[in-house]
Formats: C-alpha cells, structure tokens, sequence
C-alpha cells in the first residue's frame, strides 16, 4: 500500500478505469474490496446477505437499469454474497455545497459523505473513467457501478445526497418498510444510476442539470452540481417526478428546504450541517481547514473538492477516529 511521507497514512489509489466496467476494480484491488465488503456485512447472517442479494437484483432488474450486467459481474467476481446488496444499498448523510471559488468567477462543489459504515473512508478510490461525452474522475469504491460523487474536467462537478425520509404517520419502522414498498414498486433508475449516466454522456452543466431535473427516479434524492462557470451551479431536490431547483450559490445536507413533504432528516444534525457549509462555502480555502463539526462528525467516511473550470480536486478519507488516507490532490484539466 502506498504511503504518504509526510504522515504514514496511505494514499487513494487512482485506478485508470476508462471504458472499463467496475468489475476491473474489483480486479485490480481485490484486497480492498473484500475489506470493504467483510466491513459492511460483519453483522449480516450468510443467509440474510444472500436474501439481500436475491432482493437487490430483483429490483435493479425491475428499475430497468443499463447496469445491470456490469453489476452482475461484479457479484460474480466478489465470489461471496454482497454485490448485488452493496449497489443497492442507500442509507448515508452528506452535506455538500456548490458556489464560486473566494473571489473567482469559477465554480466548486464542496463534499462531506457521511456513513456509519466502518471502512470506506480507507477503501475510496479515484477511477479515471470515460465515456461518450468525455473523462471524468469517480471518488468511489471497488465494484460500485453507480456515482455518488465525481468531476468531469470542463464539464462539471456533482454529487448526490440521500432525500428525507417520507413520514407517512406509521412510526419509523413502518414508514420505513412501505417508502421501501413504493421503490420496490417503481420502475425507474436509482440517483446513483441516473449520476452515472450524466457523466458519461452529459456534455455540458446544462444538459447534465436538465437530465437530473427531468429524469423519472426509483426514488427521491438531492443533487448538487456546477459547471465551470458563473451562474452554473445549484441544488436539485429531486420527488419521483418532480424538481425544486435552488440557484447557487447553495448548500444542502439531508433535509428538504424547497420540497413541501413531510419528512424527516437523514443523519445527524442535518439542518445545522447545511447552515455551516452554507456559511462557510464562500470563504473556504483550498485545504480542508473548513472541515469542521458538525460537518466534521464520527460518521465522516470521504471530504472532497473538486473544480470544473480547472480540474483541481482534491479528497481524504476519513473514519471515525480521524483521517484514514493522505489528502489526495488530482489536477484532471
């Protein structure tokens, strides 16, 4: 494993995926992968995780995802139960903003993914990939084949965080079990999917913000993204079938601020985790001095820049005792 110098923590691995399937991820940091998936199925029964597997793959099959067979080779190549269940599988907070640079007229997108889920802050890999429109460079994990987070160098940066929970009046584990209902029900692409999507055949921040705003969705989801320049950035809080768009600069962690539905937050703090980015986004320099709590919290797996204008990102690891990778710095221009 490679080290930082300066630190002993180790660096990201960037993986030259290109037109590559994610399989070859898996391929190529196999020791990586295994961690993270023994990680995230410690607790989970054989029996149980190969239900879970049964279930994802007869939703995604369902969602009619273009996918599906990159998925299904990584499940194949894990040799174990879990690959169709962690492509499924959405349950994190994040906080993120997208505005101008501190007196420039360029944009970034700020990004802090939080997951209980011990073990991806030190798995993240930097996969320099391509497609139609273009390369763009994934922040991910060995064997994921949709997006959560990326950069394409000249085109824009985007994320996407998980939507409220829709509070039907049942109590938590009831309002859980039928929102998970209407998914299994819906036959429409996943957020991450629909992200995937847009960077490989999205040639600009225009047409990649009509897409988010107008593609039908599995299921709701908040995107933040900016082009290279000014005026092309802001958040979309995404229903099935409807868009609020807030103009940037913006911020949002994983609470609704135009969407009219009850609900209820993701993570911890979701409210005051939006209002400090919000205030911070503007003056935030280029290391992660701003990285703090409660934006900074336990949870904290994977902080991120990334800068369409000149292809400047930036990333580190993170898991709940702190910085799990060196800072990774990428000029993909």
């Amino acid at each position: 494993m490679r080290q930082d110098p300066a630190g002993g923590l180790p660096a990201i691995p960037v993986l030259e995926l290109g037109t590559a399937a994610p399989v070859a991820m898996v391929e190529a940091e196999r020791a990586r992968t295994l961690s993270l998936v023994a990680a995230a199925t410690r607790f989970v029964p054989r029996p149980a995780l190969q239900a879970a597997d049964h279930l994802s793959r007869r939703w995604l099959e369902r969602a009619d995802t273009p996918y599906l067979p990159e998925i299904a080779a990584v499940a194949e190549a894990l040799g174990q139960p879990g690959g169709w269940f962690l492509n499924a599988c959405y349950e994190w907070g994040c906080t993120s903003a997208v505005g101008p640079l501190p007196g420039k007229e360029t944009n970034r997108l700020i990004r802090v993914l939080d997951w209980t889920l011990a073990g991806l802050g030190k798995t993240i890999v930097a996969a320099r990939r391509a497609g139609p429109a273009g390369p763009w460079t994934d922040l991910t994990w060995p064997g994921y084949s949709g997006v959560i987070q990326a950069l394409a160098p000249g085109r824009f940066a985007a994320a996407f965080n998980q939507a409220p929970m829709h509070v039907k009046g049942s109590g938590y584990l009831l309002d859980w079990a039928r929102n998970r209902h209407a998914v299994w029900r819906r036959p429409a692409l996943p957020p991450a999917h629909l992200l995937r999507r847009v960077f490989d055949q999205a040639a600009s921040y225009a047409q990649a913000k009509t897409w988010l705003v107008e593609t039908p969705l599995a299921l709701p989801a908040i995107f933040l993204i900016c082009g290279p320049k000014a005026g092309e950035a802001c958040v979309i809080e995404r229903l099935e079938d409807h868009a609020e768009v807030i103009e940037g600069p913006a911020a949002a962690a994983n609470h609704w601020q135009r969407v009219e539905r009850p609900s209820r937050p993701r993570g911890a703090g979701s409210p005051g985790r939006r209002d400090q980015l919000a205030r911070d986004q503007g003056s935030a320099g280029d290391d992660f001095a701003w990285l703090r709590p409660p934006v900074l919290n336990p949870t904290t797996r994977l902080a991120m820049t990334a800068e369409p204008a000149t292809g400047n990102l930036k990333a580190q690891g993170f898991e709940k005792d702190g910085p799990a990778t060196a800072v990774l710095c990428l000029n993909e221009a």
